[in-house]
């Protein structure tokens, strides 16, 4: 048992660092603690913007003002993120009009659904667009735009207006994080949430793709409500923490395998 909060909290910091989640009953276990104590530590770690409280527990949290380079997110949790475009491309329908948002993520879904059957794509991501090309696909929309060479997307006013011209069946749509206590998804910039928002509108059902480390990190600008996504497509590695949500959120999830 630590002797002092401020050794307890410190090692609490610590193990989030390694943990993308620590529940209520592992603090009291691990250092011997009531539950009162411990969340009260929790409180005091939130207040001095060390992580994050959910419903019965906390996660690390790391502000994320604007998007990671393109080869950065590339190279990052490659095998889930396959996972998770498996799920996602099964998600849609043969003669499907499908938005794809720019990302790497969703450029793994894009490469599912080449040669599938009726399939009309439209996408703001420049390497999108480019692996559809290349395969020779037909009824391919690309949306113009300011490129933005960070997340080798279009975007701007030209963009969004492009964009609201459509009708779409099924948006696949990236995050660069999801806060499950307050509800919300956000990416890393307001031109970025402006484009997404765009994308909602237009679309039947939004599917959300975001793998288990967007769940510790805090972004900018809100795009969406979770509740009012169709679906929201992750790994088992994020289960945990789905786990603490409420219910009518939870419902939300679709964990990749």
């Amino acid at each position: 048992m630590l002797n002092t909060a401020e050794d307890r909290q410190e090692k609490i910091v610590g193990l989030l660092k390694k943990e993308l989640f620590l529940d209520i009953g592992t603090l009291t276990k691990r250092f011997q603690i009531s539950v009162a104590t411990a969340r009260r530590d929790l409180v005091e770690l939130e207040e001095a913007g060390l992580l994050r409280r959910t419903h019965g527990g906390a996660v690390s949290v790391s502000q994320v003002s604007h998007d990671p380079a393109n080869a950065t997110r590339a190279v990052a949790n490659k095998s889930e993120k396959r996972a998770i475009a498996e799920a996602a491309a099964a998600m849609i329908a043969d003669g499907d009009v499908v938005l794809l948002d720019a990302g790497t993520t969703a450029l793994e879904v894009a490469k599912l659904l080449i040669g599938r059957k009726g399939l009309t794509f439209i996408t703001n991501g420049a390497d999108i667009l480019g692996e559809l090309i290349r395969h020779d696909t037909p009824n391919v929309y690309a949306v113009g735009g300011e490129f933005a060479e960070i997340n080798r997307s279009f975007r701007g006013p030209l963009a969004e207006h492009f964009i609201r011209q459509f009708s779409v069946d099924k948006l696949i749509l990236n995050a660069a994080s999801i806060d499950l206590g307050r509800g919300l998804i956000f990416t890393g910039s307001p031109v970025n949430a402006s484009i997404q928002k765009a994308m909602i509108e237009v679309s039947s059902r939004t599917i959300v793709v975001a793998d288990h480390s967007k769940f510790t990190k805090s972004s900018f600008s809100v795009t969406a409500k979770i509740e009012d996504v169709g679906a929201i497509v992750t790994d088992v590695g994020a289960k945990a923490i789905i786990d603490t949500g409420a219910e009518r959120l939870r419902r939300k999830f679709v964990i990749a395998t």
